[in-house]
């Protein structure tokens, strides 16, 4: 089995003297990072790998979610990812090393959003509406696979286990679209 943690960047600043690739976090988008971090550490899920998008935000997003593991988990900075269509994302996931099981993916919509939506063949009805509907800011997707090789991704081979939203880890009842 191969899981995917497809993780949208945390709620950044509108605007940066460094345009768009240089936008930091807001103080909301830092909590919300760490806050997926803990739930990932809580569930059990560390990834072997965590990949971000070169974006200020991304790499930002990854480095608060990682601050839950206490171990070094390997990551890396990939520039093709920023602001990537799903088409190439997918390219991208393809090239994963087998020896990866579950792999930390950070970085941006409307790619995110259409990868997860391309990947998830089944899951739980209404977890899949909401993801599809809304795709927020430091929301998480895990998809797994019941594949043995990264290669082996097709449209619709994901089962979504779960979508989670800091909104949901803040404990509120309505999600924020941002």
């Amino acid at each position: 089995m191969r899981r995917l943690l497809l993780l949208r960047h945390g709620k950044a600043d509108r605007h940066s003297a460094g345009g768009d690739r240089e936008r930091p976090l807001t103080g909301r988008g830092e909590e919300d990072a760490r806050r997926v971090g803990a739930y990932l550490r809580e569930e059990g899920m560390t990834p072997d790998l965590a990949v971000a998008s070169n974006a200020r935000r991304a790499k930002q997003t990854l480095e608060r979610t990682l601050e839950a593991f206490p171990g070094h988990v390997t990551h890396l900075i990939e520039n093709t990812i920023y602001l990537a269509t799903a088409e190439h994302l997918v390219d991208v996931l393809r090239q994963t090393p087998d020896k990866v099981r579950t792999l930390l993916a950070v970085g941006h919509n409307p790619g995110f959003a259409e990868l997860a939506d391309w990947l998830a063949g089944s899951g739980d009805a209404d977890a899949l509406d909401h993801m599809r509907s809304s795709y927020p800011t430091a929301a998480l997707a895990v998809l797994d696979f019941d594949t043995e090789h990264w290669a082996e991704v097709r449209k619709g081979a994901a089962r979504l286990n779960r979508f989670v939203t800091p909104a949901a880890l803040r404990g509120e009842v309505v999600d924020d679209l941002d």
